[in-house]
């Protein structure tokens, strides 16, 4: 199975979902993002990895969804809900989004001259959520956003970092790296949880 006329729509879908979860405010929203997205790094994964080991990213992706939501549903009401930002918060995020899709859309060319064997729509979606993650990571300091921003930045490397390794440790290991981020992010959330009780 061959899933060149999926990368770009991938690629769109991939960069889409980044600026959600960097816009997002419902938790509910946020998990259900990130697991299309880990959908779409499948994707872009499987144009040069083999389908059973891109497949490893699909499911360890779509354990540490379940993780997080697990740990956000046993979270208390009062912990779950945040106060909803002002205008200019979401619009300065918006604005910061797209600056950096037109930085990335200016670059992913002179890279992908850097790597004679990537797609264009490899280059542009790995890109694309590691500089969305990065921004994620700057803009929060709330445990599931910073968890969020981790998790997409390691899938904005594994994207690229498919095309010039092919090893199964490495996508094995990889695989628990994306696990431990969110069994950490979940341990930070119910230490959270705690704090706001006692």
């Amino acid at each position: 199975m061959t899933f060149e006329s999926l990368s770009s729509p991938t690629m769109v879908i991939v960069s889409l979902t980044a600026a959600l979860l960097l816009l997002s405010r419902d938790w509910r929203v946020s998990v259900v993002t990130l697991a299309v997205q880990y959908s779409g790094v499948f994707v872009l994964t499987a144009l040069s990895w083999p389908l059973e080991m891109a497949a490893v990213k699909l499911v360890a992706g779509w354990m540490a969804c379940a993780i997080l939501g697990l740990a956000l549903m046993e979270m208390p009401r009062r912990g779950r809900e945040e106060i909803s930002p002002p205008l200019s918060h979401a619009l300065f995020r918006l604005l910061a989004a797209v600056l950096m899709g037109l930085m990335v859309l200016s670059v992913a060319p002179t890279v992908a001259t850097w790597i004679p064997t990537i797609a264009l729509g490899q280059t542009i979606g790995g890109l694309m959520l590691f500089g969305l993650g990065l921004l994620q990571l700057g803009l929060t300091e709330k445990p599931l956003g910073v968890t969020l921003g981790l998790l997409t930045v390691l899938s904005g490397f594994e994207i690229l970092y498919a095309v010039v390794e092919s090893s199964t440790l490495v996508s094995g290991l990889l695989a628990c790296v994306h696990l431990g981020l969110a069994l950490a992010g979940g341990y930070l959330l119910a230490g959270e949880t705690v704090s706001e009780v006692s």
